[in-house]
């Protein structure tokens, strides 16, 4: 991504958050049975210009401090579970997104026996991020719109007026 376009990122997110959410974005990653591909690419986005962290993004490691869900690969059997008990430790208002084709539909693994698709097949999903795996700059703009599309401020309050649809 040139400079430009991540300070453009940067300043869109930032603010988006702070307006939207009265703080920075948490996100809580799980990884559903990925390949690693996309892990790399959110690893790219965290090193990218200085860290997520500029952007207003934290990842943390506590589903209950989370504002998203972040997952990544196809779901399998064995995680499943791990990926509906995360989002039901989460507060509401929470969003769900996939990212990577594996986790929007299972990608090249669909029909594997032990993969049971994409996310959406177990929890509701708010936004899918495509590509094998999705740049760093697409993950960022993702998160970025999702906010800025979902996350309308409350006249006279700095939380979000979102109705929660995973409650």
């Amino acid at each position: 991504m040139d400079e430009a376009a991540v300070s453009s990122l940067a300043a869109r997110l930032a603010d988006a958050g702070i307006t939207r959410l009265g703080r920075s974005l948490a996100v809580r990653h799980v990884d559903a049975g990925s390949c690693g591909g996309c892990e790399i690419s959110l690893a790219g986005a965290a090193a990218l210009r200085a860290g997520l962290i500029r952007y207003g993004i934290t990842l943390v490691d506590d589903p209950r401090a989370a504002d998203v869900l972040l997952i990544t690969g196809v779901v399998t059997t064995t995680m499943s579970d791990a990926v509906t008990r995360t989002l039901a430790a989460m507060a509401p208002p929470r969003f769900v997104v996939a990212v990577g084709d594996c986790a929007v539909d299972g990608g090249v693994f669909k029909g594997a026996p032990t993969v049971l698709g994409g996310a959406e097949r177990i929890v509701p999903v708010d936004l899918l991020i495509a590509g094998c795996p999705p740049s760093p700059g697409r993950i960022i703009a993702g998160l970025v719109a999702l906010l800025e599309a979902n996350a309308a401020p409350v006249a006279g309050s700095r939380r979000s007026s979102r109705i929660e649809p995973h409650a």
